[in-house]
């Protein structure tokens, strides 16, 4: 099979395509022939050193494709099956071992496509409006970032759920994107806070939703209510800088920086949350949007248009 896999550490000058025997799988693991997988910012972290990996690594953490095979062990499986995962290393390739307990069943209403495009951010987005900061009718909330992928899946699940989103956008054709995914304003990132004042008569919002993380840090504080809350799940700006907790006392605001292994780290909440978003997907209620497609072999172009900020949505690498 081919794989696309990176010796060391660095920008996507490192990374290849390299043929490798077909896996086999091992106790508890199965064999997937990949459909998609997903590029996501994780990837990016792990390339870089960010995130510390065993080398060499194959590259990509989500996917979806159909069951190959499995070990003997392995129950409540059969070839042919389709299936989806994250928070799984080795998924850009032809083919992927996964552990049994971290796969997910896709309904026959959703496309592998859709499945390996909403993993890891409708999961993530599932967590962060559910527990992070649960989104209730009549919150308001500044979404940073909204016409990406993550952005777009957010402002749409804030809005389901009887939430109003303020979104931030670079580019005007971002911010169209961005409010037809239900922000009933969207602005340039240095227009937050005014428009922060306007929506809200000066009270600030209730919670800030930011992957963007060191450009957006202080503008994402200073937008909040008393008692409101930053919810702070990536950086694709660069990592926020060490800050003084006393600032929190200003507003005596809630900053949390969570991860979703946390968030599904039994397979009864990985199902159910999984559950619930195939349901939205198949409803209508989510769209992931996916706005490229890549080959193995232009799996570095992928990421120069995800870390150049270029995207609209989804990526996925088609093996």
């Amino acid at each position: 099979m081919r794989a696309v896999v990176f010796g060391e550490y660095g920008d996507r000058s490192v990374l290849r395509v390299r043929q490798s025997p077909d896996p086999r799988p091992g106790p508890g693991e199965v064999l997937v022939l990949v459909g998609a997988s997903g590029v996501n910012y994780m990837d990016v972290y792990q390339r870089t050193g960010t995130y510390q990996v065993p080398l060499p690594a194959v590259l990509g953490s989500e996917g979806a494709g159909t069951v190959l095979s499995f070990a003997d062990d392995v129950r409540g499986l059969a070839p042919g099956d389709r299936v989806a995962w994250t928070g799984v290393p080795g998924s850009h390739a032809e083919q992927a071992l996964v552990p049994a307990d971290r796969l997910v069943p896709v309904p026959e209403e959703v496309s592998t496509e859709q499945a390996a495009a909403v993993m890891l951010q409708g999961l993530t987005a599932h967590y962060l409006t559910h527990d992070s900061f649960a989104v209730r009718p009549g919150a308001t909330v500044l979404v940073h970032a909204a016409a990406g992928g993550m952005g777009q899946l957010l402002t749409r699940i804030v809005t389901h759920l009887g939430g109003r989103v303020l979104a931030t956008a670079s580019t005007p054709q971002k911010r169209n994107l961005a409010e037809a995914a239900g922000a009933v304003r969207a602005v340039p990132y240095d227009a937050a806070l005014d428009a922060v004042r306007e929506l809200t008569g000066g009270a600030g919002v209730d919670a800030v939703y930011d992957g963007v993380g060191a450009d957006t840090f202080d503008t994402s504080l200073q937008a909040l209510r008393p008692r409101g809350t930053l919810v702070l799940f990536g950086a694709a700006s660069g990592k926020v800088p060490p800050f003084d907790p006393l600032r929190l006392m200003a507003g005596s605001y809630f900053l949390t920086r969570p991860t979703l292994g946390h968030f599904i780290a039994s397979r009864a909440e990985l199902l159910d949350r999984a559950g619930a978003l195939f349901r939205w997907v198949a409803e209508g209620v989510i769209d992931p949007a996916v706005t490229g497609r890549y080959p193995l072999d232009a799996v570095a172009d992928a990421y120069a248009a995800l870390e150049g900020r270029q995207t609209t949505g989804k990526l996925l690498v088609i093996p």
